[in-house]
């Protein structure tokens, strides 16, 4: 059976972004024997000028019904002063509430063929490898009370930073399931000296990390990391992070890769998928055929690994990607001048990437490491 993917190209390059994930994975379904059947519906700004909110409730349905949703990005100033309920933000604050996607995992890593994009000296970024774990439905995002509120000549404003004991436990348990699998070490994020939500995010912790006896746990006060982060990148191996220091750090580490063009990301949980590249709408250079699709065709290998379980493809999409870098094609975030370099476009990047996939054995083991309104694509058959 075809697999059905709910498409959400969103706002500003994400339209852009997402077209160049789609030829990636129809490319890498045509070498794998899938099929996909593509629907593209809005969210984000374009939804709110469309119809006036930011998702509908028939959109959400249907992602429910899908076997993945991929995101491109949403919001930009044309709505920022619009109502907070409003905003087009909260079209993806509702999917991953309603879809009960609570995990969400953003891999940073360092390219050999882009170590002079970062502004880090070399030895510092290279062999660069990081799973960034974060809780994605709770914290200060979507706890309550949520309110603005006149007192007399001011006002004030509240938000409640609150997480259960079952919260931390299912995303510790998440963590440790992942470091299993890498260098067996995790850093848990928080500022238990403070917060009393930290505290018991590091008791949690601790004990959770008791059943994984092959882990190693360390504790990491959010501040400090980020100093680390930037000083000993090298150190880190998975990083466990409630909501919001999460969002925060990971994009940090968009400075150790050069871009935050480059970072994928994935929202797992109970049931569908959504995959998303980490990085914004960037209205100033929507339409222009020069924002870099990268973290999302990259998004679009983590589809295959999460969602449809197919590792061999995602790793023909990520070796496939590491190729193209290596040929030096270079979108303008990533382009320094440098003697082999080609400074290429959107299309043209997603292009070479599709055409690096199609070139590949499938068979191989050598792999190391403008949106339409109800307008319903078929992939390649």
């Amino acid at each position: 059976m075809p697999k059905k993917i709910i498409v959400l190209p969103g706002d500003g390059v994400g339209p852009e972004v997402s077209r160049e994930a789609i030829k990636v994975l129809k490319t890498a379904g045509r070498k794998t024997g899938v099929s996909f059947d593509f629907l593209e519906l809005l969210a984000g700004g374009i939804s709110l000028d469309a119809y006036g909110v930011p998702i509908r409730e028939d959109v959400i349905d249907s992602c429910r019904k899908a076997d993945a949703v991929f995101l491109g990005a949403v919001g930009g100033p044309k709505w920022d002063n619009y109502p907070k309920e409003r905003r087009p933000e909260i079209s993806l604050f509702r999917l991953r509430k309603e879809l009960g996607l609570f995990t969400n995992l953003r891999p940073v890593r360092v390219y050999e063929a882009l170590k002079n994009c970062s502004t880090l000296r070399t030895d510092l970024i290279i062999g660069v490898d990081i799973l960034v774990v974060r809780e994605l439905t709770g914290g200060l995002y979507f706890g309550k009370p949520k309110f603005t509120e006149t007192m007399g000549r001011e006002e004030r404003a509240v938000d409640t930073m609150e997480y259960s004991t079952s919260e931390i436990e299912r995303i510790a348990r998440e963590a440790f399931r992942f470091a299993l699998n890498r260098r067996k070490y995790v850093v848990s994020v928080d500022k238990s000296n403070v917060l009393e939500t930290s505290q018991l995010w590091r008791k949690t912790v601790d004990r959770i990390g008791k059943q994984y006896p092959g882990i190693k746990l360390e504790h990491m006060l959010v501040d400090n990391t980020a100093m680390q982060l930037l000083r000993i990148p090298k150190h880190f191996d998975v990083l466990l992070t409630e909501n919001l220091f999460g969002d925060i750090l990971s994009d940090e580490a968009a400075v150790l890769t050069g871009s935050i063009g480059l970072l994928p990301s994935a929202s797992l949980g109970k049931g569908v998928g959504l995959y998303e590249p980490v990085h914004g709408s960037a209205p100033d250079i929507a339409g222009k055929n020069t924002a870099n699709p990268l973290a999302s065709i990259l998004s679009a290998a983590m589809m295959f690994r999460y969602s449809f379980q197919m590792e061999q493809a995602a790793l023909m999409i990520e070796k496939s990607v590491e190729e193209v870098l290596n040929k030096g094609y270079r979108t303008a975030d990533i382009y320094t001048g440098k003697s082999g370099e080609k400074s290429c476009c959107t299309r043209e990047m997603g292009d070479a990437v599709a055409e690096a996939l199609g070139g590949m054995n499938p068979s191989s083991r050598s792999f190391d490491g403008s949106p339409e309104n109800h307008v319903e694509r078929t992939g390649d058959q």
